[in-house]
């Protein structure tokens, strides 16, 4: 969101953080006692391997696709290996769960919060391929998408080759979501399924491994994809007409998105049409009212605009969040501030 989104999310972290501790050595070792790493043999003769965490003490999520083409499969957990005794699967949602026998393993609590938010801090604790030992990231919330009934939800950290399947926590050590896809390039965006989903595979009936099933919606053709996909590449790479082709779909197809109707203010602020972009981000702020994107680029319009009421009403909600806050967004609209002609 380039020095968009830059403003607002100083000002959200520093209000979280005034709530919430950083978290003990203790408290991310017991959390690091529910993954297990996943292993498996494929048709071809191959080893794939993955993530998963423990929600009883007898099953383990982890993500589809660490399972796909696979004929044999197992986690191990201290050196000790355990081969499930059966599947449940939600391939559109990339979510399956492996139930075992004489596992005992340690489970997480899964979160009840249907309330996260933009900047909430996060845990995300991975096993990627690479590693000896469980891999821990602290970073927060960047976006939320509403999808089935859930969030999607979008961290800044980042996961590599065998995190598929990784837990990612609120500081209370609940679980909220499963990482599970990044978006192409080296400006990634990463996404993770919502616990809520995984709750709703627990009701399911056990599944063959080998049975047909739908592709993940992520891996789905282009113009199939949730519009928060399709959107991704043409916003990195400034390509505005395309960003306000998919946006202007989106907003109709979901007009109560916040998401959606900030990329429509992005596309019309980049040609040009600053009317139409404030008017956008503030449909945004109406379905969001701390959308940060959002709240940002207001801040640094009004300021280009020389809009001293508007700026004020903005410097006064961040106010009301912390006097940090507003010291954070005075910075970034001084390091922004057009140079004066003498």
């Amino acid at each position: 969101m380039n020095k968009f989104g830059v403003l607002f999310l100083l000002m959200a972290s520093t209000s979280y953080a005034e709530h919430m501790p950083a978290p003990t050595d203790e408290f991310l070792y017991q959390l690091k006692q529910s993954l297990v790493k996943v292993a498996t043999t494929t048709k071809s003769g191959g080893h794939g391997f993955g993530t998963g965490v423990a929600i009883s003490k007898d099953h383990v999520v982890t993500n589809c696709h660490v399972l796909t083409n696979a004929n044999g499969i197992s986690i191990s957990k201290w050196g000790v290996e355990y081969a499930p005794l059966s599947l449940q699967a939600d391939w559109k949602h990339d979510l399956c769960i492996l139930k075992f026998e004489w596992a005992d393993l340690k489970p997480v609590a899964m979160s009840d919060n249907d309330s996260l938010q933009y900047e909430q801090p996060v845990i995300s604790i991975s096993m990627p391929t690479d590693s000896p030992a469980p891999y821990v990231a602290l970073s927060n919330i960047k976006a939320l998408y509403p999808m089935d009934d859930a969030e999607v939800v979008r961290t800044e950290a980042a996961f590599s080759i065998g995190a598929s399947g990784s837990p990612i926590f609120d500081y209370a050590g609940k679980l909220i979501g499963i990482s599970t896809f990044k978006s192409p390039g080296r400006k990634a965006y990463y996404y993770n399924m919502p616990v809520k989903w995984i709750k709703a595979l627990l009701t399911h009936e056990s599944t063959d491994l080998n049975a047909l099933h739908d592709l993940p919606f992520w891996d789905a053709p282009e113009d199939k994809r949730p519009f928060f996909m399709r959107i991704v590449m043409p916003f990195q790479n400034n390509r505005w007409l395309d960003v306000q082709k998919v946006a202007m779909d989106w907003v109709v197809d979901q007009p109560k998105n916040a998401e959606a109707w900030y990329y429509l203010g992005a596309s019309f602020q980049h040609l040009g049409d600053m009317a139409n972009a404030i008017q956008n981000y503030k449909k945004a702020l109406s379905f969001h009212q701390l959308h940060p994107a959002s709240l940002s680029a207001l801040a640094l319009i009004a300021q280009s605009q020389g809009d001293s009421v508007a700026l004020s009403k903005i410097k006064s909600q961040v106010k009301g969040i912390s006097h940090e806050a507003l010291e954070g967004l005075n910075d970034i609209l001084s390091a922004n501030q057009s140079p004066v002609n003498h």
